[in-house]
């Protein structure tokens, strides 16, 4: 169950009844969700924590709020319902939206994240990493926080030349990974926005195709069909491309993380940190 108090609070703002029903919801691996089965609708109620710093996945109440205000006609998110502040931490209420996480076919989300990437850009969105100097500085940043042997390995793999920012970056969701997308009658839409940026479209690419999420996410990487699907499916050739010269930093990056999470208790991201680098080492 949620705290009493938060309970409460809902009650108070009409947002809940005495009786509703709070089922949770497994998957996220920060925050704490519940399906909240009321008398007059079905919401999602997320209590963020705001005690585990991630250098990688932003965690921000407020962005997720306004994301879901901005993207309420599009269709791709979640209705915002309500939002606030909680003891140390905030919740953020929305509509819970149906169908399942996704599993198979890559086509849709190629599609709506496409639709993403054109629509205008929210004010007070930060920005987001622009070319391989920003990957480059991002990943060491990453590392600097590490410690154990794999270090080394994962320093000495770091990519070579140089691929220039964009000179227009657009709106991306930062965390598309597989349990972060529900499909529905065909059709995919986009949760969990607490780390929006400004940024390189491919970057959106680069984390629905990490090995180490589709793993941590599905239980197995994409195929090589897959990924070529999704990329055949997404319209814009000049981002395809550009994820194609990002590529080896996008895995270099994730390798990273990948360390920093296996150091910090993660026992199931060493295999991921293994998947990465076979990747970096295939690009």
């Amino acid at each position: 169950m949620p705290p009493p108090g938060l309970i409460s609070v809902l009650i108070d703002r009409g947002l809940a009844q005495i009786g509703d029903r709070f089922e949770v919801l497994l998957g996220g691996r920060t925050n704490r969700v519940w399906k909240v089965l009321g008398q007059r609708r079905h919401a999602v109620l997320k209590l963020y924590r705001n005690d585990l710093p991630n250098p990688l996945f932003r965690n921000d109440p407020k962005l997720e709020s306004l994301c879901l205000r901005e993207l309420e006609l599009t269709g791709i998110a979640p209705k915002l319902l309500a939002s606030g502040p909680f003891d140390d931490g905030d919740w953020v209420l929305y509509d819970h939206a149906p169908g399942i996480c996704w599993l198979s076919d890559p086509a849709p989300v190629a599609r709506v994240l496409h639709r993403l990437h054109t629509l205008p850009s929210p004010s007070d969105v930060p920005v987001g990493c622009n070319g391989s100097a920003d990957l480059k500085a991002h990943g060491s940043t990453i590392l600097s926080e590490c410690q154990t042997d794999a270090l080394v390995t994962v320093y000495d793999r770091e990519p070579e030349g140089t691929v220039p920012p964009l000179s227009e970056c657009r709106l991306i969701h930062g965390d598309p990974v597989p349990g972060n997308v529900l499909m529905h009658s065909g059709q995919a839409i986009l949760i969990d926005w607490q780390c929006p940026a400004i940024g390189d479209p491919s970057e959106d690419l680069a984390m629905f195709l990490s090995p180490a999420m589709q793993l941590l996410y599905r239980g197995a990487p994409l195929t090589p069909a897959e990924t070529r699907q999704f990329l055949a499916m997404y319209p814009d050739r000049s981002i395809v491309e550009r994820y194609a010269q990002l590529c080896p930093w996008f895995h270099w990056r994730m390798a990273a993380y990948c360390l920093w999470r296996q150091e910090r208790g993660a026992a199931d991201y060493a295999q991921a940190l293994n998947l990465e680098l076979a990747a970096l080492d295939a690009c």
